[in-house]
Order: structure tokens, then C-alpha cells, then sequence
């Protein structure tokens, strides 16, 4: 896999009647990152179920280095495929067999580089145990942000050619907070990366930035020139701004 993802007049409903997906259009290039922002119900998260074949499109295509994905099989695509979402599932098991999730096959070198670049190895060396410590109800005793790195460490370990990220650094202090970003940033590099974004101060950086509102694309561009446009994601960024202020 390349990582270059094209959608095409892409219709898409969960019920019958009740469109959420109208005519979406989008190409991505191999490496590049893609913000998706808009509203909640704007269609954000349906575009990424459908790009891991949660459900099959109503018409139009979606194609992975011009080969549509339904003439793929699922388990190469999503092998292909990391994800790191808000909500970090880890479980009851040792930490390396929580971060080796993403690889079972991976050496014990990559296993540490894994760690090293996801900034957590730092607190695994500070228990007693180690990687071999157990997490307890699935990592109840981790913070947060504890939890996400190692969501990004399992993501690292993976390798992929494509990363799905759904705003991870929400409810954490902000020194947590700059650890997962810088974390980001090195699982980004080299990766095509679709960003679900919430906090639009974290993808001003993206190469594209894809606006939505009700199941359309409404506006595509960089941070800057959509800030000149004055136009839909104008607005979103000063009403998120000014809630910031206040």
C-alpha cells in the first residue's frame, strides 16, 4: 500500500431516507495529512467508517491507489490501517502484550523504539514491573494520558500506511497533553493521516483542511487561506476561539 485514497460521489445512509453523505468527493495523496471539521452530524466520522468498510457505500466508490476497497480484502486494508481515537482501549493484560496489539509479530528492539518515540516509555520505566506490568480493568490505574500513549506506541508498532486520529488529547493536563502532540507528530510523518479534529488549534499544520456541514463538503483548503476566505471555517474557528477566551 501507497496510502493514496480517493473518494468519489460517494452517497452514504444509515436508514433509508436519511442521507448523511451527499456526492462527497476527496482525493488524498500518499502522505498527506487531512483534517475533517464540522459540526457534530456533519458527517466526520461516517467518512472514516466507511473508508474501513464499516459499512458499504450506497453509490459512488472509494478507491485505495486506485483500487476500490471492495475488491480488497478487509483484513489487509485494516492491517494497513491504524487508529487512535479519543477513547483508548487497552487491556487487562501486561503493557507489552497491550502494545504488541499492534504487532504480535514485532522484535523486542521495535517493541522499545515503539515505546521510545510514543513518549512513554519514560512512566513504563518508572514501575516496578515494567513492560510487564499487568494493567488492572484495563488500565484504570493510568491516567488519560498515560492511556493514549500507549495507544499511539500500539499504533507505531503497527507500521501503517494509513492513520485514522480522532482527537486524542482531550481531559489531560497540558504537560500530557504536549507529550501525546509531539507523539503525533512522529507517527504522522511519512503516513497519509485523515484527522477527525474537534480543537481546531491542533490541525492547523494539515496540508488540506476538508470542512463539512450536513453531509457536504463546503470548503477545502490550508488554516490561512480558509481564515481569509472569511467563510464556514472562518466561523467555526472564531466561535472556538472566542469560547476559548472566555
Amino acid at each position: 500500500m501507497e496510502g493514496n485514497i480517493s473518494f468519489r460521489h460517494v452517497d452514504f445512509s444509515y436508514l433509508p431516507g436519511k442521507q448523511v453523505l451527499h456526492d462527497f468527493n476527496l482525493e488524498v495523496k500518499s502522505g498527506q495529512k487531512i483534517a475533517l471539521v464540522g459540526a457534530t452530524g456533519s458527517g466526520k466520522t461516517t467518512v472514516v467508517n466507511l473508508l474501513m468498510r464499516f459499512y458499504p457505500v450506497d453509490s459512488g466508490e472509494i478507491l485505495i491507489d486506485g483500487k476500490n476497497i471492495m475488491d480488497l480484502k478487509r483484513d489487509w486494508l485494516r492491517h494497513n490501517t491504524a487508529i487512535v481515537l479519543q477513547d483508548t482501549v487497552l487491556f487487562s493484560d501486561t503493557i507489552e502484550n497491550n502494545i504488541r496489539y499492534g504487532n504480535p509479530d514485532a522484535d523486542d528492539a521495535a517493541l522499545k523504539n515503539a515505546a521510545e518515540t510514543s513518549n512513554c516509555a519514560y512512566f513504563i520505566r518508572r514501575l516496578k514491573a515494567g513492560y510487564q506490568t499487568v494493567l488492572k480493568q484495563a488500565g484504570a490505574s493510568l491516567s488519560h494520558g498515560q492511556r493514549q500513549l500507549l495507544n499511539i506506541a500500539r499504533a507505531l508498532i503497527a507500521d501503517p500506511k494509513i492513520l485514522i486520529l480522532d482527537e486524542a488529547t482531550s481531559s489531560v493536563d497540558t504537560h500530557t497533553e504536549q507529550r501525546i502532540q509531539d507523539a503525533l507528530v512522529k507517527l504522522m510523518k511519512n503516513r497519509t493521516s485523515l484527522i477527525i479534529a474537534h480543537r481546531l488549534s491542533t490541525i492547523q499544520d494539515a496540508d488540506v483542511i476538508v470542512v463539512m456541514d450536513k453531509g457536504r463538503v463546503v470548503e477545502t483548503g490550508t488554516h490561512k487561506e480558509l481564515l481569509e476566505k472569511q467563510g464556514a471555517y472562518y466561523g467555526l474557528y472564531m466561535a472556538q476561539f472566542a469560547g476559548n477566551k472566555t
